[in-house]
């Protein structure tokens, strides 16, 4: 059980509070074409791509446009469906590079896949690559995929990308379908030179409605996993819709001595206050702009409007940047500056972006005399 915090937490702001200038993450779904069928994919992905998909040109004019952000630029990830598929990847990501975009990659583990093409996309200026696993065995990911084979190429290609260098992130769903296999996708990783392990916990949107949600519950003693392993394993261990996981660390981290100023100081400090629609923006294949690819909630389309206008000025975007004014238990968390909840999961599951993040079972200080306290030993400060 956690002691009382030293320090009022919501008086302690993240470094860079309010991404009002610039994203720093951009994420771009340059295409919904995709070789795998996978079962919580959100972006429904498919075969053949739609017509009216970004042409070159106008991906370069969006690449012109995010220089307007000014210094430091956002990082840009490009992803898809697969954006293997797109014969002018090389070019996209040359171009970014020739503008002093960073960029990084998150490709379908197909035969597209190869050796050769990671070292074509290493030259031509990736400096990152991401991959899912989202089983311990061929049984497990295969099924999420619903490709056989997909497993043992995910494999081989954390192999490639040790061999040529490039800094390689493991992305895995969490869910009840995968939850089982979590420890064993760990012990698969340590036998790998990886950067980084991404929890992605499941938003049921797209064909992700297929697959269930793991409770509040569950989803603290996974945090609390993770917590843990940040302090043994080689690589570093993150998450993407479970903000709260940043409380879990945070409250960790208090107990042991450490004050909120410290916290903040270090390396989770560094993703305190970033959210969807507040350091975070996405870009889908023709052109539309969202707070992240998991809130479908479109703010404008880059071919008719700056990205920097969309994200700087548009009132859904704007709203995010004001968690003290989100609904429920986020709007009073004590921490809320540094995690403020899941807007995706608050809007998948109420219709309301502004919600509080139905996931997180802790109850904040000011509001413990009128609703019930988790048992949880993170869920009371």
């Amino acid at each position: 059980m956690h002691t009382k915090n030293p320090l009022p937490i919501g008086s302690v702001r993240p470094r860079n509070f309010a991404y009002d200038r610039a994203p720093m993450i951009v994420y771009w779904e340059l295409t919904l074409a995709c070789d795998l069928v996978c079962r919580h994919c959100r972006a429904k992905a498919m075969r053949r791509a739609l017509p009216g998909e970004l042409s070159t040109d106008e991906c370069k004019r969006v690449l012109d446009d995010i220089l307007d952000f000014g210094d430091p630029l956002p990082h840009l990830i490009l992803t898809g469906g697969d954006p293997l598929r797109r014969d002018d990847l090389e070019e996209i990501m040359a171009a970014a590079r020739e503008r002093g975009i960073g960029v990084s990659l998150s490709p379908s583990a197909t035969p597209l896949l190869t050796r050769e093409r990671m070292a074509t996309l290493k030259d031509a200026g990736m400096q990152a690559i991401s991959l899912s696993l989202d089983g311990a065995s061929a049984q497990t990911h295969d099924g999420i995929r619903r490709v056989e084979g997909t497993f043992d190429h995910t494999l081989e290609a954390m192999d490639w990308a040790g061999e040529l260098g490039i800094p390689l992130q493991i992305n895995t769903l969490v869910s009840e379908q995968t939850l089982g296999d979590l420890d064993g996708i760990r012990q698969l990783m340590e036998r790998h030179e990886v950067m980084r392990w991404t929890l992605f916990f499941l938003i049921r949107t797209g064909r992700g409605l297929m697959l269930s949600e793991i409770d509040p519950l569950e989803a603290e003693k996974v945090l609390e996993w993770a917590d843990e392993l940040n302090t043994t394993e080689p690589f570093e261990v993150r998450t993407t819709e479970a903000l709260h996981y940043r409380r879990v660390a945070a409250q960790r981290m208090m107990a042991e001595g450490m004050t909120p100023q410290e916290v903040q100081a270090t390396r989770l400090g560094r993703s305190f206050g970033v959210r969807d629609g507040n350091g975070i923006m996405f870009v889908t294949n023709v052109g539309n702009v969202t707070p992240s690819g998991f809130m479908p909630k479109n703010v404008g389309n880059v071919k008719e409007k700056s990205i920097v206008s969309l994200y700087q000025d548009d009132p859904l975007m704007r709203s995010m940047r004001h968690p003290e004014t989100f609904g429920g238990k986020c709007g009073a968390c004590e921490y809320n500056q540094w995690c403020g909840g899941g807007r995706s999961r608050a809007y998948a599951v109420t219709g309301d972006p502004l919600a509080e993040d139905p996931m997180c079972l802790y109850v904040p200080a000011r509001l413990r005399d009128s609703l019930p306290v988790p048992r949880s030993a993170h869920a009371v400060s």
